[in-house]
């Protein structure tokens, strides 16, 4: 069995944004009892930037860009010095990667992933994947490396995706303010896409929150991985995750199995405006797999560039898909309506090709 496991910065650090050694010592006890019983794993760990916050004394967790990209080269060194000490103690290695989100989406650089990390796995080590928040443009800013274990799952053919965090799961309301709150055990992977209602992040240490662990777990579910959220703390929890004993929540993996870069283009994106299309253009997306063309566009929401991800809105407001304009809206906007023949030359035939687009219906 192949296993990815995630473990976000809120769980791994105090309320200092210190390094916990003990909580690291607990999840790398796990991976290597997984480890022998044969299965192979892989770790995608948050905890860098907190961790630069710490060891260079600021008071508080910086805002801007530039400075949590510069304080998380501080932090990565730390928080890989914390597991190469763990690991060591079960003689196991640590291997550290620092991937972006665009490591998914360029075809070349996705096998070179996957190769780079079969090796890995080949040559006895436990790859510590994080984010790379030093060189990132602005996907430090949105908290990725759940979306990003889901797409390592993707990438290396995992069973099972195995995502914790400082909640027990996922509640059916948010149980710190909504006593009637029930953990929600199984999502079955014909649940309606993102039904179940998620907040943002409960901590400030971190980037990521219930919601993108829930995008995450679908984004599973979709890659044909059964997926769980579960609590960090609880005994075991790793390993039962893996080994299919009920804990947290559990979503059951679909027939449905997506490329990756549909996977990004639908979950691991900042959507940067909407098209408002007919009904016509609606039966055409989701019946006959078509590309949109300008013709079934009604309204042009937000303003984006040409290669930004915008919803695809029907007339009633639900969003039935997502993908990457091939004009900008200004463009869009002069030319939603017209039929193909009476477009201008400089504008593509289509809106989004169907390439770049996931139905999300």
């Amino acid at each position: 069995m192949r296993v990815v496991a995630k473990i976000g910065t809120s769980s791994l650090t105090d309320h200092l944004g210190v390094i916990d050694a003990a909580i690291i010592d607990t999840v790398c006890d796990q991976l290597a009892v997984l480890r022998a019983a044969g299965h192979e794993v892989i770790l995608v760990s948050s905890g860098a930037v907190s961790a630069g916050v710490a060891a260079l004394g600021l008071p508080a967790r910086p805002t801007d860009v530039i400075t949590l990209q510069a304080i998380s080269a501080a932090g990565q060194s730390r928080l890989m010095g914390h597991y190469n000490r763990s690991l060591g103690r079960h003689s196991l290695v640590a291997a550290q990667v620092l991937l972006v989100p665009h490591d998914f989406v360029d075809r070349r650089q996705y096998l070179h992933v996957r190769q780079t990390l079969g090796r890995l796995l080949d040559l006895g080590c436990v790859p510590i994947i994080n984010e790379n928040d030093a060189l990132a443009s602005d996907e430090i800013r949105y908290g990725d490396n759940d979306r990003i274990a889901a797409l390592v799952a993707h990438n290396v053919n995992a069973n099972v995706l195995v995502l914790l965090t400082d909640t027990p799961g996922l509640y059916t309301a948010d149980p710190r303010t909504d006593p009637t709150a029930r953990l929600v055990e199984v999502v079955a992977a014909d649940d309606p896409l993102l039904s179940v209602a998620a907040t943002a992040s409960g901590s400030n240490r971190g980037s990521g929150g219930m919601a993108s662990k829930l995008s995450a777990a679908r984004m599973a579910s979709w890659s044909g991985v059964r997926a769980v959220i579960a609590q960090a703390d609880q005994p075991n929890v790793l390993i039962d995750a893996a080994n299919g004993v009920g804990v947290g929540t559990t979503f059951l993996a679909s027939s449905r199995k997506l490329p990756a870069r549909k996977l990004w283009i639908g979950f691991a994106t900042n959507v940067e405006g909407a098209l408002v299309i007919d009904d016509g253009a609606r039966r055409a997306l989701l019946e006959r797999g078509t590309s949109l063309l300008p013709a079934g566009i009604v309204e042009v929401l937000g303003e984006f560039g040409e290669g930004d991800v915008v919803d695809v809105r029907d007339s009633a407001g639900i969003t039935v898909a997502r993908g990457i304009a091939l004009c900008d809206a200004d463009v869009l906007r002069s030319v939603r309506g017209k039929r193909t023949t009476d477009l201008p030359a400089y504008v593509a035939h289509e809106a989004i090709h169907r390439d770049d687009l996931l139905v999300l219906v």
